[in-house]
């Protein structure tokens, strides 16, 4: 098991953003995480990176508790992620977004950058590289020089996602993906999604309101309403399930 949250909850004064949250993830899987407005789904990406530290409970990460850890200390230990909001460094180039990232396996130490050694060079080159062939997964490379911000909607939503991907991450976790996306793109996008699960074994956590995204690329699915878990499954399971329908619908619903 790759990640197992066990009685997890979140507390901001008298409300419970999040009560008692059991979910187990197997390596490799690809699960999402889907609810209302509020639900505590976000909340739940901001315990799991170290923004947010939990008021009960734990969180178990490759056999270890991550829990309390700061963000820098849960992307070193394999975790990263993409944001609701696009929060790429809007005025630094497509492949400096990218190589930032690689930073944090960076194989030169501050002496040798202050005093330009050989290995720091060697270094630089060698994330360039790499950062270079990240941007050709994602159809970036002939973009690698403009200003990240200058991109359209759909390449920074792709930008984003390969950033992350540059941390080397074991677990990726995906907020709104498909925010602001077409039905073109958001096909492009659940093609990526399954390409990169495949190819560099990843295991994927993703919230999404896009249903024809969730139910086409999900393997299992938690659904999560008023910060608790009402219900969990497959893909089809979960499209029939009463109270599923009822939190998104209203009782009249069903």
């Amino acid at each position: 098991m790759l990640l197992k949250l066990e009685h997890l909850s979140k507390s901001f004064g008298g409300l419970k953003a999040v009560a008692d949250l059991n979910i187990e993830i197997g390596q490799g899987e690809l699960v999402g995480l889907i609810g209302p407005n509020g639900a505590g789904k976000t909340t739940v990406f901001n315990l799991l990176t170290g923004v947010y530290e939990p008021s009960e409970g734990k969180m178990i990460f490759a056999g270890k508790d991550v829990g309390g850890l700061r963000p820098y200390q849960v992307t070193h230990r394999g975790i990263a992620r993409t944001f609701q909001n696009i929060r790429l460094f809007g005025d630094l180039s497509v492949i400096d977004n990218v190589k930032i990232a690689f930073h944090q396996h960076a194989k030169y130490s501050a002496f040798s950058a202050i005093l330009r050694l050989p290995s720091f060079f060697r270094s630089e080159d060698e994330m360039e590289s790499k950062a270079l062939a990240l941007l050709e997964v994602f159809h970036l490379r002939g973009r690698a020089g403009e200003v990240a911000k200058n991109l359209p909607y759909g390449e920074q939503r792709r930008l984003e996602i390969a950033r992350a991907m540059a941390t080397e991450p074991r677990l990726l976790l995906l907020d709104e993906p498909a925010a602001g996306m077409n039905p073109q793109e958001t096909r492009g996008l659940m093609e990526l999604i399954r390409w990169l699960r495949d190819n560099f074994q990843l295991t994927i956590l993703l919230i999404e309101h896009d249903m024809s995204l969730v139910m086409g690329v999900c393997e299992r699915i938690y659904v999560l309403d008023y910060g608790m878990i009402i219900a969990s499954g497959t893909p089809e399971e979960i499209r029939t399930d009463p109270k599923v329908i009822e939190a998104y619908l209203g009782e009249e619903a069903i």
